[in-house]
């Protein structure tokens, strides 16, 4: 079956405020609500992993030519909303079940409970059928 990665960025939806502006209770509801929804995919064997990471200003940027010391930049970086948020990697029966999870990502609550409408970008994991493709290997 084909695995796909869930992509959750920082693009805030339909609410924009930030989430260290939320009531704690709304956390609270936002976090359990992809704990559920885990529980249940990890139940019906469609979960294989997913994460959620910390905030951009804990990220590390590292550029290395193998040879030397590597460059280490500090986080926040000027494009937060093109950084990971977290991620999930489903293994489902279509391309369609992929995009019925991540519209259950999208609709995760946030302030007064209301869904987010959280953009989920949703990408196919390669195969050895797309890398012989790819390669003529």
């Amino acid at each position: 079956m084909p695995r796909y990665l869930l992509i959750v960025d920082y693009r805030p939806g339909d609410d924009a405020t930030p989430m260290d502006r939320w009531k704690p209770d709304e956390v609270s509801a936002h976090m359990n609500y992809y704990n559920v929804l885990n529980d249940a995919l990890r139940d019906s064997g469609e979960l294989v992993g997913g994460e959620a990471l910390t905030e951009p200003r804990f990220g590390r940027e590292v550029v290395s030519d193998g040879k030397s010391d590597p460059v280490v930049t500090d986080g926040p970086f000027a494009e937060a909303k093109e950084i990971l948020a977290g991620y999930q990697i489903v293994e489902v029966e279509s391309e369609a079940r992929a995009i019925e999870i991540a519209a259950l990502v999208s609709a995760v609550p946030g302030p007064g409970g209301v869904p987010l409408r959280q953009p989920v970008t949703i990408r196919r994991v390669m195969d050895d059928s797309d890398f012989k493709e790819m390669t003529g290997l």
